[in-house]
């Protein structure tokens, strides 16, 4: 693929591919659709039915990669309705992040038990299920706080508190 894939540097050369009617593939950075030369693709390219949108491993919701997968058949960018007619496909597995299991065998590998671990990544029931197994098969101190929330260490205590992002 390497070999015949055309890479677009510029914003210009971008719109340009919406311009154009051959068939291509696009491969777009915008996981979830929330900014980016993507939402000109989108606009150009949802509409035609012989399309599809494929789009890759988790939609937050409130995104449009969330609306589409919801079976949304308009979307606003740019402040314009677009009709969305093409196929909407989701690939689950090609996320970026680590899943539950995958993060549990990484915390395993530490060489001693950290004295307060935050989860501050994912939506709120998922990062309590992850801190529910970090407690329950690691015995570690979890904390899932809320946004804004502020922790505070005393000079005493061991700089070891872990943060998974959220």
């Amino acid at each position: 693929m390497c070999s015949v894939a055309h890479y677009v540097q510029s914003v210009d050369e971008s719109k340009a591919l919406d311009r154009q009617t051959m068939p291509k593939v696009i491969i777009s950075a915008s996981g979830m659709a929330t900014g980016g030369r993507v939402l000109h693709h989108l606009k150009a390219m949802a509409p035609d039915p012989r399309n599809t949108i494929l789009l890759t491993g988790f939609q937050a919701a409130g995104t449009r990669g969330a609306q589409l997968l919801a079976g949304a058949r308009q979307l606003t960018i740019h402040g314009e309705p677009v009709p969305v007619r093409a196929s909407v496909e989701n690939l689950h597995m090609l996320s970026a992040h680590a899943d539950c299991d995958e993060i549990l065998r990484w915390l395993q590998h530490f060489p001693e038990r950290p004295q307060r671990t935050f989860v501050i990544h994912g939506e709120e029931h998922a990062a309590g299920t992850l801190a529910a197994r970090i407690r329950g098969e690691l015995q570690w101190e979890v904390h899932v706080p809320s946004y804004g929330t502020t922790a505070e260490f005393d000079s005493g205590e061991r700089q070891s508190a872990h943060l998974l992002a959220r």
